[in-house]
């Protein structure tokens, strides 16, 4: 399928209003910011965007938002998981009706099945015609897609067409950029220079939607073979980019965002604002990322 996800991609928020319904108008004021620093994509409906908290038509209000606010300049990933295939196709044909560019898509929530099992699940999914994002993240789903497994479901599924590879081992993106044909992002926010490093095309991320422009330069940078100048960038984003593999990252950035004057704000339970020991690790987070010294990684 002809579409590609290079570069910096947020994993976009979704902010509610004092009534706790989407809040649309900062919604669009966010992605303005993150068009303005030149990203490659969005991603709606994710575990950043508290997808699991959203009702089918607010999954599709948001998703419409990204891609009305897009206008063709970027693609929009609608993330779709869920723990059953009947769940996921109903997300994926509101992504569709949302007018999506494709879809991402963890394994069955904590479901482990066979090789055939996960393949018929892909192929389902792919029914409805949009591309694949494959999102390997054990700790969200509970199942590990190993690399050999990534690139079986890949040949056998022609619609999978990328990976964001979340397991928290880089090593596994210079194997799957050696062993497949898939473009493979960066999933995790604290292993991104060496995924850039060992050829990944792109990164799907949390931290961008706070510093996007650290986050474009970084890529540049590397891209660029200028290793010294993409450590500054990194060990500056380092502090905040590790609370992004954490149970509470949507808070963390939804803090992070109103701290630098976007539109973060509340979250929905089961999640709760952030105590104050956890305020403190965001706040030193946050002055790293001020800073104009490098800080140590």
């Amino acid at each position: 399928m002809a579409i590609e996800f290079p570069g910096i991609i947020p994993a976009a928020i979704t902010p509610f209003t004092a009534d706790d319904q989407v809040n649309v108008e900062a919604l669009k004021t966010n992605l303005e910011a993150l068009f303005e620093a030149g990203v490659g994509g969005l991603v709606a409906t994710g575990t950043m965007g508290e997808a699991g908290q959203l009702s089918d038509d607010e999954r599709r209000l948001v998703t419409a938002t990204l891609v009305e606010a897009a206008d063709g300049r970027v693609p929009v990933i609608a993330g779709v998981s869920a723990g059953s295939t009947a769940a996921v196709r109903k997300n994926v044909a509101i992504a569709r009706e949302a007018g999506a560019s494709a879809v991402m898509c963890l394994p069955p929530y904590n479901y482990p099945g066979t090789l055939p099992e996960l393949i018929a699940f892909y192929a389902d999914v792919a029914r409805d015609g949009l591309p694949i994002m494959l999102y390997n993240n054990p700790g969200a789903s509970g199942v590990d897609l190993a690399p050999n497994v990534i690139g079986a479901i890949a040949a056998a599924v022609p619609d999978v067409v990328a990976v964001k590879e979340c397991s928290g081992d880089a090593r596994r993106i210079a194997q799957l950029v050696i062993e497949t044909d898939l473009e493979i992002l960066v999933g995790g926010d604290d292993w991104a220079l060496e995924g850039f490093a060992t050829g990944a095309t792109g990164w799907v991320s949390g931290v961008a939607n706070v510093a996007p422009t650290e986050c474009v330069a970084l890529q540049r940078h590397v891209e660029a073979g200028d290793l010294a100048e993409a450590r500054k960038v990194y060990a500056k984003l380092l502090p905040l980019a590790r609370l992004d593999m954490t149970p509470h990252l949507v808070q963390y950035f939804k803090g992070s965002m109103d701290a630098v004057g976007l539109r973060g704000g509340a979250v929905r339970g089961p999640r709760q604002p952030l105590d104050a020991d956890q305020q403190a690790l965001l706040d030193a987070a946050m002055a790293a990322l001020r800073t104009d010294a490098p800080v140590a990684a």
